[in-house]
């Protein structure tokens, strides 16, 4: 039985990663319980909507530390049309962000707070939850890694549920889009990833040609 006066353990802080203060987990601006979830490798919450996304996006040391920086600078989201105004211009666990979609009075904002970030030498990337006044309730990671095969992958890892009238008599529309964005995004972070290797490929053999 649990005991009331004490407090109750939260889905997702007993993982390593997870469960430091000061990745901004107990801002009471949350709206979800399940914090850091979809961090954890493990089974996505229940009643809400899943995403897992995984795509290769390149090869090499240019083509990770290329695509992490653009995930941790905004720069991926506003590639793929994203409005961001952020407390900080890199990600930074307890951060406040704002992402907007669409144009003038059409223009849908989306409240969340960074939760967690990873910042090299083989992984880069950010968790972001939603804040009072965001159409859906939940969590998204997107995570750039590169393997010993220095092969460089891209994925988003999300659970979400409409938290708001006018989301839920959109019904599947918020999910197709939360799929299409993760698309467009992987399709970004390929081009970012393409033009640091080729750039690096250039500098090699510009010093090359000088030895």
């Amino acid at each position: 039985m649990n005991d009331p006066a004490r407090p109750q353990a939260r889905p997702g802080l007993d993982h390593p990663d997870l469960a430091r203060p000061q990745d901004g987990l107990d801002h009471p601006d949350l709206t979800y319980p399940e914090l850091g979830a979809s961090r954890t490798g493990g089974p996505l919450p229940a009643g809400y909507n899943h995403l897992r996304h995984r795509v290769l996006i390149g090869h090499g040391r240019a083509a990770l530390d290329a695509a992490g920086a653009a995930v941790l600078g905004w720069r991926m989201h506003r590639a793929v049309g994203v409005l961001v105004t952020s407390e900080a211009d890199r990600a930074t666990p307890g951060a406040a962000v704002e992402c907007a979609i669409g144009l003038g009075p059409l223009r849908i904002g989306a409240p969340c707070r960074v939760v967690w970030t990873a910042d090299g030498p083989d992984r880069y990337g950010l968790t972001y939850g939603t804040r009072a006044g965001h159409l859906a309730l939940g969590e998204e990671t997107f995570l750039v890694e590169m393997g010993p095969d220095k092969a460089v992958w891209f994925s988003v890892t999300a659970f979400s549920r409409p938290g708001r009238p006018f989301a839920r008599l959109a019904g599947p529309l918020l999910p197709l889009g939360q799929h299409l964005f993760a698309r467009l995004c992987g399709r970004a972070l390929t081009r970012v990833a393409a033009s640091a290797t080729s750039a690096a490929s250039a500098t090699a053999r510009g010093e090359g040609s000088r030895s």
